[in-house]
């Protein structure tokens, strides 16, 4: 009995700590916010028009373009994490591997920024 519960002291340690930090998480902006929000700070902010438009009006295309760069350069960040834990395995065959994925994203992105697409006016 003794060594399951020195086994498992780590992990309800952890368990505590992480839920002493949610819940203090959770409580503590309801303690320290503004209570008086003004009609600015209530409005839509993250798109860029009123939630409350018309379904079908036209959506600018530079919003999808700038999401889909986003998805692209975080999983080439996903991609390169376990290249470079396992460096010492995969020898020069995996360093050619990944430099031809960087260079294959490299050139998208270069295509991208010919074409305007990260350009915002």
């Amino acid at each position: 009995m003794e060594d399951l519960l020195t086994s498992y002291l780590p992990v309800i340690i952890f368990t505590g700590i992480a839920t002493v930090i949610g819940l203090a998480l959770l409580v503590i902006p309801f303690i320290v916010a503004y209570k008086a929000p003004d009609a600015e700070k209530l409005s839509a902010y993250e798109c860029g028009f009123n939630a409350f438009d018309d379904a079908r009006m036209k959506f600018d295309i530079r919003f999808y373009l700038v999401a889909i760069l986003f998805i692209i350069f975080d999983l080439e960040v996903a991609f390169l994490f376990p290249w470079v834990l396992s460096f010492d395995n995969i020898g020069w065959f995996g360093f050619g591997s990944v430099m031809l994925f960087l260079a294959i994203l490299t050139i998208g992105f270069v295509y991208e920024w010919k074409k305007g697409a990260l350009e915002w006016n």
